[in-house]
C-alpha cells in the first residue's frame, strides 16, 4: 500500500482518540496501550506527524491521570520520539505538552527507612515501595532525558531547555529514594535558576549526613564556575551563606567553604599564581572527593588557560559537552 493511500485512508484523529479514551476508562489500561503505538504508527508512517503527536500525547496524558505510569510513560517516551522523527522545533506549545505529562506523574511520599520497620511484613511493603518509587523516578527520568534531547536539537539551547533540566533534577530530589546529589546538580546547574538550587541545597542541609552539606554547596559552586557562569555562583554562595547564618551557623567554618569563598574572589582577577596556591593550601579539603579535582582542572582551563593533562579524563567536562549532556 502506497503512503499516499494511507494518508488517505485514515480517519480523522479525534476518532481514535475518543475511541482510545473509552478502553482505558473501561479499565482496559495495556490493550489500549498497544493501540496507542500501533495507530499512531501508522500516522507516522503515512507522516502525518501532527495527528500522531496528539494521539501520543493523549495517550500518555490518559494513562497517567489512571495511574498507570509505565503505560503512561511509556506513551510519553514515544511522544518524544515521534518528536525527532518529525523534527519538531522547541517551541512554546510543545513545551507546554512536555509540562502537562510532567505534572501528571505521581509524587508520592519516600516511605521511611528500613529502621522504622517492625516486623518481616512491614519490610516487604517498604521495599515494594522503594521498588515503585525507583520505577517511577526511572520511568520520568528516560521521558525528560529524551525531552531535554530533543531541545537540544531542534532549536533549544545546545546542553537542553533549562526547564527540562529544573524539572528533572526537582523531581529525582523530592522522589528519588537514595539521593544523587552529583547528578541531581548537573541538571540544576543548567535549570537557570540558582534561586530555587539555593532553596533545594538549604534543604537538604537538613536531611543529609555530617559532613554531606558542605560538599553539596562547594560542588554546585564549582559545576557553576566550570560552565563560566560567576554570576550563578556567586549568588549561590551568597544565598547560602544568608540563609545558613541562623540555620547552620557552623557552615562558615568548613575549610571547604573557606577555600570556595576565596576561590570566587581569586577568579575575579588574573591571579593564577594564587588560584594554584589555594588549590595546595586547602588539598586535603578539596581531596575529600574526586571530582572537585576535576572541576578545579575545568575552571583553570576556562579562567587560565590551562590546559589539562589529559583532557579525555576529564570526568565532569566531558560530560557537559553537548552530546552527551543530556544523557545525565
Amino acid at each position: 500500500m502506497s503512503r499516499e493511500r494511507v494518508k488517505r485512508e485514515l480517519p480523522p484523529v479525534q476518532e481514535h482518540i475518543d475511541k482510545l479514551r473509552k478502553v482505558v476508562e473501561e479499565g482496559n489500561y495495556y490493550g489500549a496501550l498497544q493501540m496507542y503505538k500501533s495507530i499512531s504508527a501508522r500516522y507516522v508512517t503515512a507522516q502525518r506527524f501532527s495527528e500522531a503527536l496528539d494521539i501520543l500525547y493523549s495517550g500518555a496524558c490518559i494513562e497517567l491521570e489512571h495511574g498507570l505510569v509505565n503505560c503512561g510513560a511509556d506513551l510519553a517516551l514515544l511522544f518524544v520520539d515521534t518528536l525527532v522523527k518529525a523534527k519538531s522545533p522547541c517551541n512554546d506549545d510543545t513545551l507546554d505538552r512536555i509540562r502537562c505529562i510532567f505534572k501528571l506523574f505521581p509524587r508520592v511520599p519516600v516511605p521511611p527507612h528500613l529502621v522504622d520497620v517492625s516486623d518481616d511484613e512491614d519490610v516487604q511493603n517498604l521495599q515494594e515501595s522503594l521498588g515503585e518509587a525507583r520505577s517511577r523516578v526511572e520511568n520520568l527520568t528516560s521521558f525528560l532525558r529524551a525531552a531535554i534531547k530533543w531541545s537540544a536539537e531542534f532549536g533549544g539551547p545546545s546542553t537542553g531547555y533549562p526547564e527540562l533540566h529544573a524539572m528533572l533534577g526537582d523531581y529525582l530530589y523530592t522522589e528519588c529514594p537514595e539521593l544523587d546529589m552529583v547528578r541531581i546538580s548537573r541538571h540544576f546547574v543548567r535549570a537557570e535558576d540558582p534561586e530555587k538550587f539555593a532553596s533545594m541545597l538549604i534543604n537538604f542541609m537538613g536531611r543529609c549526613y555530617p559532613g554531606e552539606d558542605d560538599l553539596a554547596i562547594a560542588r554546585a559552586v564549582l559545576m557553576y564556575l566550570s560552565m563560566g557562569n560567576m554570576k550563578d555562583a556567586n549568588f549561590m554562595m551568597d544565598e547560602i551563606k544568608r540563609q545558613a547564618e541562623t540555620k547552620n551557623p557552623e557552615l562558615s567554618e568548613s575549610d571547604l567553604i573557606q577555600f570556595i569563598s576565596y576561590l570566587l574572589e581569586t577568579l575575579q582577577r588574573d591571579a593564577l599564581p594564587l588560584f594554584n596556591m589555594l588549590r595546595v593550601k586547602f588539598k586535603s579539603c578539596i581531596d575529600r572527593e574526586p571530582l572537585l579535582s576535576e572541576l578545579l582542572d575545568e575552571i583553570a582551563e576556562r579562567f587560565y588557560g590551562v590546559q589539562r593533562k589529559n583532557p579525555l579524563q576529564g570526568m565532569f567536562g566531558d560530560i557537559f559537552k553537548v552530546n552527551e549532556s543530556i544523557y545525565i
